[in-house]
């Protein structure tokens, strides 16, 4: 009987902790006999109650232990799921920990529960900023569950993502951004244009821990692009050895291709690759030619030679894939007297497991017929052991068959000899039709061929006989005039063979030979008609064409015969077998209905056929680049990228050339004679204004100490005024660097004014200095619409309303305008009307004061101001009384979170120019027919959004602009008309997600009559 659930053994099994198991203990007893008639419902819902219980306990370490219990299950490959809720609070704990098991959680089911992870997307957010989390590993995990969300509406989140990860300063961080380049073009391929230019900045990445990673991407996104390799070729060819197997396998791949299309042939003066051509392996440079002139030496470039010099080492790293990819650069890029170098590292790899084992063999198989001299000193290395798989053995039979020469045939050969013996009949069968091979490709064991398959026909194996009449029959059509004697003696074994095949191999001989064996074939024919009716179908076949070759040869003997087959042939099952019978009737037998066809019946079935030509399978596999997954299935996959043709005429190599560029300088306290702290400009031109360039050019000239001083202090005030995010998130950077007593620099020099550098710290600061230049208006249109904050019956009869004004704030300039009118529709005074507790969490309002009294049906009308940081994400708080609490919250619509703007038409061009890209939303519309003229979209577009009309020269275009509250954001609004009541509607901002919404309200306002 049992007395525990099933959980507790479940748990218990699975090494929880003593606590743990405490927490999760049951003691609920369950009936046997339940659980045995009635095993359907017998499930213990209740089995993860006890990691819940612990995920949500305010104690770090059972949440700790509870997250570890979990990854332990996920590891088993058991489903934890229904855990996601619970785990996903902790996603912003304090302790690292924790917060790190949780990511690896996430990461697992993110794409699962799609929708519960998208309430944490703030969290996300948060936790790349290098000011909210200075954990690499936790910034990193955050864009790994970003990404991991396959989620189209989030698509621009994640870009702004990748493209501030690119620049963090972890290089970790940059290579997951890197990983993450890959998935958002896997979820929306439309992005392409804006993720090479995050990959083309990568790329100038010198950390080696982010050089594969970014190589990756770019193979997934723009292979073509060969355009952003230029510039980096050299630092990649350098940087390959220090870089991570899985890299340096990627990048290998990737300059292959790249060198076959910047790179003249090294091939030219060897000629072409021929597989019989030994000697010109061999040959040394300086031979002569015919003519007595010297051949014309091949001047290799510089970053040709630099690739496979840097590359060479890697051939003795222990990974295999890093061996392979070297080996197939060399394969299609080096010389052909330097590609021997590869060869000792490939044996190498034959004593590692049969995986790798088979990959190595089937790239040497390809190698050894166009080379054979590369593999023949290792001959005995491809020798078969008993031990080895069939298809290792398949591979290597192939590989000796391709070394065979004159000089090594007869080694070879007694290596045969045992593996025909083998029990392995597959591999007994490929060895037979290695000995056919090496018959055909080496004329002086012809013979020495025949004669051992002739033995093997007297072997007691079916498979072996059968694989020996093949061959024998395609060895025979080489020299069928001196080989009679075999002819007669396969015709006296053919009742003792019973496989298919072999018997029709043998019958397709007599017909071809029947003139060498006039007394022999139609005795066989004779013995086929009387089995006809139970042979298999390539038998049948091939009886009615020993039947009609007889019929046209000696039709004395066999003509009785033939009609007899051909009419047992007339009513067969098989239809191929029908309509060859009625073909052959009509060919050699005439009659009234025959036709002039039947005049060539001897010259169509007696014509001489050419002889088969055995050859190895792997021969036509060099189309595909070596140590690919294509070369390895004989298909092209999906992916597979082609090696380009030598070109011609190299392309100009000075697109390599590299400007020597000074590294970039971090924050840090300078230790010179002016003992003044800096910061450097960034490589990236795009990140500081203009103005912060100039300052950094002035900041270079030979100027004295204390002008130096001066533009120094300029140009701190001028990267720190420009920068993309807000100055506060320097603060913390700031007061490290800069001696700091409150909010003034204890600085000897006068770097900075005390007022200044306060200005500085306390007002944010946007990344465009003309939207903190942008003169506010009134606004254009005010909306009259309320919405209900609390309904008289859920506040007990108090009822309020909320609505935008439209006004600065003159709480703070950051914050929106709210007005709620309070009515009191109870028939007592209500007291004491405030705002109590406020979510969420960081968010700043100020509140109005707290009305005393409120007296019955008396209404009044309070100012609120909140700080919505850009986001539509509603505000809650709480409206209390004297005696009850009410939680109520506002949710404001994007288009309220702007301050209208006026600007000059060339001015809003310029800011235009600078938000293009991922900062620009566009959609075509077809308006309504009243919305058509200025007046009206003016109207339609106030009323969705806080803006500013902009004046325009032009009729057709109407033009908006603000800025947003909270961060000064420059939002820039254009309305094209075009024919037939349509319009082009295109928002720029650098909000990503504020400039779609907006962009969603619009055309809703304006299609709508």
């Amino acid at each position: 009987m049992l007395s525990m659930s099933t959980n507790n053994l479940s748990y218990n099994d699975q090494g929880g902790s003593d606590s743990a198991v405490e927490v999760g203990q049951e003691t609920t007893p369950t009936s046997s006999n339940a659980g045995a008639g009635f095993g359907l419902f017998s499930t213990n819902f209740k089995k993860n109650d006890d990691l819940k219980e612990m995920l949500e306990s305010n104690k770090d370490s059972l949440k700790l232990d509870a997250m570890k219990r979990i990854i332990a299950l996920i590891a088993t490959g058991k489903n934890a799921s229904e855990l996601f809720p619970a785990v996903v609070k902790n996603v912003a704990s304090k302790n690292i920990e924790l917060k790190k098991l949780v990511y690896v959680y996430l990461v697992r089911y993110a794409e699962e529960q799609q929708d519960l992870a998208l309430l944490s997307i703030s969290t996300f957010q948060r936790a790349l900023k290098v000011t909210h989390d200075p954990n690499q590993l936790i910034r990193a995990s955050a864009l790994r569950v970003l990404s991991s969300i396959r989620v189209p509406i989030i698509v621009p989140i994640m870009m702004l993502a990748i493209k501030e990860a690119a620049s963090d300063m972890s290089p970790y961080v940059r290579k997951t951004s890197a990983h993450a380049i890959q998935k958002l073009y896997s979820l929306d391929p439309d992005q392409k244009e804006h993720l090479i230019e995050v990959i083309d900045k990568l790329l100038k990445d010198k950390s080696t821990l982010v050089a594969g990673s970014v190589v990756m991407a770019f193979e997934e996104v723009c292979p073509d692009r060969i355009d952003l390799i230029h510039k980096n070729y050299r630092k990649l060819c350098n940087l390959l050895v220090d870089v991570e197997e899985w890299g340096q396998v990627v990048i290998i791949t990737m300059l292959t291709r790249y060198a076959r299309t910047q790179f003249t042939s090294p091939w030219k003066e060897d000629g072409l690759f021929d597989e019989n051509s030994e000697t010109a392996f061999y040959e040394s440079d300086e031979k002569k030619t015919k003519n007595g002139d010297e051949k014309k030496s091949y001047m290799m470039d510089p970053d040709h030679r630099l690739l496979l010099r840097n590359t060479k080492p890697l051939l003795q790293s222990r990974n295999t894939a890093v061996v392979v990819s070297v080996a197939q650069l060399y394969w299609h890029l080096a010389p052909k007297h330097e590609v021997g170098v590869i060869t000792k590292s490939l044996v190498r790899l034959l004593r590692s497991h049969r995986e790798v084992q088979y990959v190595v063999l089937q790239n040497i198989a390809t190698m050894s017929i166009q080379r054979k001299g590369m593999f023949e000193p290792y001959m005995k290395s491809f020798y078969v052991r008993s031990t080895d798989a069939t298809h290792i053995k398949s591979l290597k039979l192939e590989i000796l068959t391709s070394l065979a020469n004159e000089a090594n045939i007869s080694t070879i050969l007694r290596e045969f000899q045992t593996y025909v013996k083998s029990q392995d009949k597959q591999f007994a069968a490929g060895t037979i039709q290695a000995i056919g091979r090496c018959a055909t490709n080496i004329s002086e064991v012809t013979d020495t061929c025949l004669q051992g398959l002739v033995l093997l026909l007297s072997n007691r194996d079916e498979t072996v006989v059968a694989e020996s009449v093949v061959v024998i029959k395609k060895l025979l059509q080489t020299q069928p005039t001196q080989h009679s004697d075999i002819i007669k003696h396969m015709a006296k074994l053919f009742d003792n063979i019973a496989v298919p095949m072999a018997r029709a191999s043998i019958l397709w001989l007599m017909g071809e030979y029947c003139e060498r064996v006039p007394q022999i074939a139609p005795d066989v024919l004779r013995k086929m008609a009387k089995s006809f009716t139970s042979e298999e179908d390539i038998v049948k076949l091939q009886t009615v064409n020993l039947a009609a070759k007889l019929y046209l040869t000696n039709s004395k003997q066999t003509k009785l015969l033939t009609q007899y087959i051909l009419n047992l042939g007339k009513y067969d099952q098989n239809y191929d077998i029908r309509d060859r019978t009625r073909f052959i009737r009509q060919l050699i037998v005439p009659n009234e209905k025959s036709g002039a066809l039947g005049k060539y019946a001897r010259r169509i079935l007696l014509a001489p056929k050419p002889a088969p030509v055995l050859e190895s399978t792997y021969k036509d596999r060099d189309r595909y680049q070596l140590g690919t997954l294509s070369h390895t299935i004989n298909t092209k996959a999906s992916g597979y990228l082609e090696l380009s043709d030598w070109p011609a005429v190299a392309p100009d190599q000075s697109v390599r050339n590299v400007e020597v560029i000074e590294p970039v300088k971090e924050w840090a306290p300078s230790l010179g004679k002016t003992g003044k702290s800096k910061l450097s400009k960034s490589s990236d031109d795009k990140f500081y204004s203009d103005s912060g360039e100039e300052e950094e050019k002035e900041k270079g000239s030979g100027s004295s100490s204390s002008d130096d001083s001066s533009s120094r202090s300029e140009g701190l005030f001028g990267h720190v005024c420009t920068i993309k995010y807000h100055t506060f998130f320097l603060v913390p950077v700031l007061l490290s660097v800069v001696p700091v007593s409150g909010y003034t620099v204890l600085s000897q020099s006068k770097c900075l004014s005390r007022s200044l550098f306060s200005l500085c710290i306390l007002t944010p600061c946007p990344l465009s200095c003309a939207a903190a230049l942008l003169q506010v208006s009134g606004p254009a249109f005010v909306p009259e619409k309320r919405h209900d904050l609390l309904h008289r019956m859920t506040g007990k009869g108090l009822s309020a309303q909320y609505q935008f004004p439209r006004q600065p704030c003159l709480y703070q300039p950051t914050m929106v305008s709210v007005q709620i009118s309070l009515t009191n529709t109870t028939d007592h005074p209500l007291e004491q009307i405030h705002i109590g507790d406020r979510g969420p969490t960081g968010l700043d309002m100020h509140c109005f004061n707290t009305v005393e009294c409120l007296l019955p049906e008396a209404s009044v009308t309070v100012s609120l101001g909140v700080d919505f940081n850009d986001s539509t994400q509603a505000a809650n708080f709480q409206l209390c009384t004297k005696e009850d609490q009410f939680s109520v919250s506002i949710q404001p619509a994007v288009g309220e979170l702007f301050l209208p703007a006026t600007m000059t038409e060339q001015d809003f061009r310029k800011e235009q120019g600078k938000l293009l890209g991922m900062n620009e939303s566009s959609a075509t519309i077809t308006m309504a027919a009243e919305n058509t003229t200025r007046q009206p979209i003016s109207r339609q577009v106030a009323t969705v959004a806080n803006l500013g009309v902009v004046p325009s020269g032009q009729d057709n275009i109407h033009r908006f602009a603000g800025k947003t509250a909270s961060s000064g954001a420059v939002v820039l609004v254009t309305v094209e008309l075009r024919e037939s009541s349509a319009a082009l509607i295109t928002i720029n901002t650098e909000k990503s997600v504020m400039g779609p919404m907006l962009l969603r309200d619009l055309k809703r306002a304006l299609t709508r009559a």
